[in-house]
């Protein structure tokens, strides 16, 4: 065989092997990289579990649930005498109105919208 010859079959049969090792090549790359986003979010849920397992201990004590349920709820004991402070900028609830909620104002979708568009 010439010298060309031996040139093309040895080009051909290294583009053969980088053609045959390049997709395995890509998918361990792939994959590596997945497993280490994989890992990642494992020891993210981890600590999230970690923190939850330690609030459940502290919700297992009585004292900390009724600390809660006055600091949430605004439970108090019988006998006890609630006191509400508002300051200024606070504005009152009205009746019937749950805390938090803005009161709905009456009329059709296309009233409000002119109404906000016209600062009203």
């Amino acid at each position: 065989m010439s010298t060309t010859r031996r040139a093309a079959v040895v080009a051909i049969v290294v583009c053969a092997l980088a053609f045959t090792i390049a997709v395995p090549l890509r998918t361990y790359l792939s994959q590596k990289s997945e497993v280490t986003e994989q890992q990642q979010l494992q020891s993210e849920l981890q600590r999230s579990v970690t923190q939850l397992e330690g609030r459940k201990a502290e919700l297992s004590d009585p004292a900390q649930i009724e600390a809660e349920a006055r600091k949430r709820f605004g439970f108090v004991k019988p006998g006890e005498t609630p006191y509400i402070v508002q300051l200024p900028e606070d504005k009152a609830p009205e009746q019937g109105q749950p805390q938090g909620q803005q009161p709905v104002p009456a009329g059709s979708w296309y009233e409000k919208l002119w109404d906000q568009v016209a600062g009203g």
